[in-house]
């Protein structure tokens, strides 16, 4: 009995949503895991995998090895998948699934620059091609710190790894891809130096919701807003990526890295890369990233005596969260007591190019706000009239159009309507499309559909090199003028909505979108 045979008996309803999981079949496949004991993997790679067993997804051949320092057997390694995936799946395990999925699991111990190691993991390779009497497609998952990613690679390369005559070779790379653009630039070539390009999957997980996905198809399928998608009736875009929650047990991570590398270089501007677009040839990879590229390298970068007046940082101080009391980030555990790394930043950007030039485009991004929050607010311009001069014109308002990523993801599109009575009074309305309403089921998570694509060959969602290089020069300079002393650092409460220093960045009349 294969995989989809007793999915197809266990599986106790059919997910509507789904069905952009199968749409293509998917060859037979051999996911290996580096940094199979962490974080991510327990709580993000290993439940979506299990999820998309359960939806019929994987391919009917399919494997899963995990490779990392901790010495662990196979049994104790299907033990530690088991019980990632009770804790963080989306959905109660199925028995009949999750006993399948680990019978196909299996773990390689050793350290990333441990040639033996690697040589163990061809083994395990090519033991399984054997068992099964077919060659699998491997696919490698860099859930790693990032010091590892150049020396995996090249571990890759030198067992022979990288190539297969029979099968598809692919490698998946976690942000951050670099600390800047030289680094970028340097872990580019290095992993070229192995692999070809069309190999290559940088992963950022925010192109795998499906708010992000529908962006396209809102665009370019809806014949009511591509006419103004521009800079004749845009008057200036929101992207807000606020979390309410600290660094947790991550400071080792974040306090060299920072919300300007954590969240804008990625998230943020992958996310305005997409809503500024031109349409594409087709939704495929090619023509899709080709697009996204030239809006990144139309932004062109501050001058180091622009980036005070556009771009502040903060970091937030004691206060409350929930209801309870907060430390500010330098009585985090492990966050250095001189420590000049920020938490929130806020920033206004500039493409110039025909569609948006005049466009202001405001990002901010946070830890230990008021709520968790991203999503994409379009502000459209005012009406040039008002008919409403003897009546109360004080709840005209501009149109808005809000894309919510999280944490509940749909669309929204602000009215102007009358308040019913005798008297003209008028104040917004919200007209709201959620996914979970909709369509009366959860949303795939958003790494499900991104090992699926990876799995299929599909990169359409993922960063090409010169989209990673170029998102890099438009924060460099920032980075840079940050770099030195820079003067003190502003603070703000936790639970907060951030530091007034933002408010400076917006043009007179606008305010940032509620938190």
């Amino acid at each position: 009995m294969t995989m989809t045979d007793t999915l197809a008996e266990s599986s106790p309803a059919e997910n509507p949503l789904a069905a952009g999981l199968e749409r293509t079949p998917v060859a037979p496949t051999t996911l290996v895991i580096f940094g199979a004991s962490g974080d991510l993997a327990r709580r993000k790679l290993l439940p979506a995998v299990y999820n998309l067993a359960h939806e019929g997804a994987l391919p009917e051949r399919f494997n899963v090895i995990g490779m990392s320092r901790r010495e662990l057997s196979d049994e104790e390694f299907r033990a530690q998948v088991g019980r990632a995936v009770e804790e963080h799946s989306r959905r109660p395990p199925d028995p009949h699934v999750l006993r399948l999925l680990l019978e196909r699991a299996s773990y390689v111990p050793g350290a990333f620059d441990d040639p033996d190691a690697f040589g163990r993991l061809a083994e395990t390779l090519a033991a399984r091609d054997e068992e099964a009497g077919t060659a699998f497609n491997p696919v490698f998952y860099l859930s790693t710190a990032p010091s590892f990613f150049e020396p995996i690679v090249e571990a890759l390369g030198a067992h022979g790894l990288d190539r297969r005559p029979d099968a598809d070779v692919r490698v998946v790379i976690e942000k951050p891809f670099g600390r800047d653009l030289a680094s970028a630039r340097a872990l580019n070539a290095a992993v070229l130096r192995v692999f070809e390009e069309r190999q290559v999957y940088r992963i950022d997980h925010y192109l795998g919701k499906e708010t992000v996905q529908n962006m396209m198809v809102l665009r370019f399928a809806n014949g009511i807003f591509e006419p103004l998608w521009n800079r004749q009736f845009i008057d200036h875009v929101q992207i807000t990526a606020a979390e309410d929650i600290g660094i947790g047990t991550r400071a080792g991570y974040y306090d060299s890295a920072g919300a300007l590398r954590d969240i804008v270089q990625s998230h943020l501007l992958q996310l305005l890369s997409i809503l500024c677009m031109e349409p594409p040839v087709s939704l495929t990879a090619g023509p899709v990233r080709d697009e996204k590229a030239k809006v990144l390298r139309s932004m062109v970068p501050m001058l180091p005596e622009e980036v005070p007046g556009r771009a502040v940082r903060a970091r937030y101080g004691p206060g409350f969260s929930e209801g309870l009391p907060a430390a500010g980030y330098l009585e985090e555990e492990g966050v250095p007591e001189d420590s000049r790394t920020e938490t929130f930043v806020a920033a206004r950007l500039d493409v110039q190019n025909w569609r948006w030039s005049g466009v202001p485009f405001y990002l901010r991004a946070g830890k230990r706000l008021t709520r968790q929050a991203t999503e994409i607010a379009v502000t459209l311009k005012p009406v040039p009239h008002l008919a409403f001069q003897e009546g109360d014109a004080s709840g005209v308002r501009p149109n808005q159009l809000i894309l919510s990523v999280q944490p509940n993801e749909g669309v929204s599109l602000s009215l102007v309507t009358k308040i019913p009575g005798a008297k003209s009074r008028v104040r917004p309305v919200n007209m709201e499309f959620l996914y979970g309403t909709s369509f009366l089921s959860q949303s795939p998570e958003a790494y499900e559909r991104l090992i699926l694509d990876t799995m299929r060959g599909d990169p359409t969602l993922f960063a090409r090199n010169d989209e990673v290089e170029a998102a890099w020069a438009v924060v460099d300079p920032i980075l840079s003028s940050w770099g030195g002393d820079g003067g003190p650092i502003p603070t703000y409460p936790a639970g907060t909505a951030g530091p007034r220093e933002a408010d400076a960045l917006l043009e007179p009349g606008v305010g940032w979108r509620p938190l």
